[in-house]
């Protein structure tokens, strides 16, 4: 799989978070692989079993199971489709930002994996990074949706946002296929929601943004009483500024905007706001 029309491809710089996940792939995937023994215990104790996080408190499983692999196409496959659309996620976000989503997507994956397998003793455990990494193609698919990739062996140039779209149909309907086929497609599903709903919702729940929410209150209160110059510059800025970001919405929408901007979006609307209110009283 390689990008068509895309200013990443072979050779895009490694980003700190896709470098470092490779390399602890890579490291503890050698482990298994040279050691029979080490790859038995990694399995048994940080691969995810439903049975041992609810009855016996291993919760976290649901990170550890995200770097033990089955096999040397299971990991090939994982880090190459990480990489391909993971690098320019991180450029976009921000690596905090970035890390974030996909232990989120990963332990959502883990999560939805437990409720719909068997919580017997001793059930072969879930392994790969694939809950994450369906999490990373939704982001990508959301963000760039007419970026174009050619899926080898197939010829034809097909734009992201259908290929990602097919991939989560399997996902889905196999999910619910009684019988088994050996590959995780909860966790692949629930990658996917745990991402969709944190780039839908998610922003609404930042702590910092909040506190910023909350400052930002607490100063308009003390600045409506004042009527001064400042106030009115104040609110200049923030209708130049939230009309600037309403156009860019109507642009490219609002996923497209960073966490800065929405939340100068969100902290700009409270201020005129109560700024409105003072004056009306």
């Amino acid at each position: 799989m390689y990008y068509q029309r895309s200013r990443f491809g072979f050779g895009a710089p490694l980003t700190p978070v896709v470098k470092n996940i490779l390399f602890a792939n890579g490291i503890i995937f050698l482990m298994q692989w040279l050691n029979p023994g080490i790859n038995a215990f990694l399995s048994y104790n940080f691969g995810l079993q439903g049975y041992d996080v609810i009855y016996e408190f291993k919760i976290w499983q649901l990170a550890t199971y995200m770097f033990l692999h089955g096999g040397i196409w299971h990991i090939f496959m994982n880090m190459f489709i990480f990489w391909m659309f993971g690098t320019e996620l991180e450029m976009q976000w921000g690596s905090r930002k970035f890390l974030k989503y996909y232990f989120i997507c990963g332990i959502g994956g883990g999560l939805l994996n437990i409720i719909l397998t068997p919580t017997v003793p001793n059930y072969p455990p879930t392994v790969g990074a694939s809950g994450a990494i369906y999490g990373i193609m939704l982001a990508y698919a959301m963000n760039y949706p007419n970026r174009e990739v050619i899926v080898f062996p197939f010829p034809i140039p097909i734009k992201v946002k259908y290929l990602v779209g097919f991939m989560v149909m399997i996902a889905f309907f196999s999910t619910w296929n009684p019988q088994g086929d050996g590959i995780a497609h909860a966790a692949h599903l629930g990658g996917v929601v745990a991402g969709f709903v944190y780039l839908k919702f998610g922003h609404k729940f930042d702590l910092n943004r909040l506190k910023n929410i909350f400052q930002s209150q607490g100063r308009q209160k003390k600045t409506f009483t004042s009527g001064s110059k400042y106030d009115q510059e104040k609110v200049e800025y923030y209708r130049r500024k939230i009309d600037e970001l309403l156009d860019k919405i109507n642009r490219v929408g609002y996923l497209k905007l960073t966490d800065e901007e929405k939340e100068l979006l969100e902290e700009g609307s409270k201020y005129l706001r109560e700024h409105d209110k003072a004056d009306f009283n």
